[in-house]
């Protein structure tokens, strides 16, 4: 980070903070070449600032505040392959982004530098490296993850303890506002994937294939159902326009009709109970089946059939009797008619 490496320093400059596992902080200075053509062949100069503070635990994230309580960001920029293919545009120059303010005199020389261990949190004044806030966290326990997060358009410190604890400390006066049991850790799976993310967010892994989303922040819980999206939006059928005979007639469309419309009793009318007759067997499919491996199932089989072949010569006779009513109904329409014109001559007609 850009920051004071020395109590004596007066400006800011280019930083490697360095944490170990108990509880001491390194500051090594960075020296970087000025001009973009010497930093392709000089190297960076590292070098111990002698500057080493102390916490208890082993320490896990570190932050920059600058005098008014806002995060700093770590300067960067991006990295583009020297050998790679050219694009046929300009030479981009490097630019290196700073965050940092321009001049540390108009900021007063002051900063905050935050560290957070597994058991507390401290916040240093730079360059006077004086200790401002201490906050013991827990004493039974310790942290698996610390994180300094915007929320509410501030910053504060995020810490999810291995007891199942999710506290969170203002910043920079390290002042608890939220202390709150969630999960206690059962599979280390949690404990490896536990992250905190700006306005009040966290993630884990609860399985090997599963996300869980979480939040501690009341505003982002009241607006949590104006941001989850939908698959798709609701829209009301409309109804169908009245198809006019002109239309249908000049149109040049097939019109689509339904089967049942076509086809079904609502049009075609129910058929006739005479044409057919339904005659169930005493055993039905079901038992054919369950005797079909035996002499039974023979016997029912041929019963079945001696009742189809009854049906049909049932159907048979029916058609044949149909078929004389409607001969003889022909034939006296026919003699009435005969009857009616016998003594009538042409030209009566």
């Amino acid at each position: 980070m850009e920051s004071f490496a020395r109590k004596n320093d007066s400006a800011v400059s280019p930083c490697l903070w360095v944490g170990t596992g108990l509880g001491m902080v390194l500051i090594l200075s960075l020296n970087l070449p000025a001009s973009d053509d010497l930093r392709q062949s000089e190297p960076v100069m590292v070098s111990p600032s002698g500057t080493v503070l102390t916490l208890k635990g082993a320490v896990l994230t570190f932050a920059c505040l600058d005098c008014v309580g806002t995060l700093t960001h770590p300067p960067y920029e991006v990295w583009r392959d020297p050998h790679g293919a050219d694009d046929g545009e300009k030479t981009r120059k490097r630019k290196l982004v700073m965050h940092s303010p321009s001049s540390s005199q108009d900021m007063g020389d002051h900063q905050f530098a935050v560290i957070c261990s597994e058991k507390q949190a401290k916040v240093f004044s730079l360059p006077s490296q004086t200790c401002l806030y201490v906050h013991n966290i827990t004493e039974t326990s310790f942290l698996l993850r610390a994180d300094v997060v915007t929320l509410c358009n501030s910053v504060c410190l995020a810490c999810f303890c291995a007891n199942g604890h999710i506290m969170t400390l203002s910043l920079p006066s390290l002042r608890p506002l939220l202390d709150i049991n969630y999960l206690p850790v059962t599979d280390m799976r949690i404990a490896r994937t536990f992250c905190f993310t700006n306005e009040g967010q966290a993630l884990y892994l609860s399985s090997p294939t599963e996300i869980q989303r979480l939040t501690y922040s009341q505003e982002m819980c009241d607006n949590l159902q104006d941001m989850l999206g939908d698959l798709f939006t609701p829209v009301e059928t409309p109804e169908a326009q009245n198809r006019g005979f002109l239309k249908g007639l000049f149109g040049g469309s097939g019109q689509a009709f339904d089967r049942e419309e076509l086809f079904g009793e609502a049009t075609a009318g129910k058929a006739s109970r005479s044409l057919a007759q339904h005659i169930p067997g005493s055993g039905g499919i079901e038992g054919v089946r369950g005797a079909a491996g035996g002499v039974i199932g023979d016997l029912t089989r041929a019963r079945i059939a001696l009742d189809e072949r009854g049906q049909k010569l049932g159907e048979l006779d029916e058609r044949t009797a149909s078929m004389m009513a409607s001969a003889e109904a022909f034939s006296k329409h026919a003699h009435e008619v005969m009857l009616k014109y016998k003594d009538k001559k042409w030209y009566q007609f």
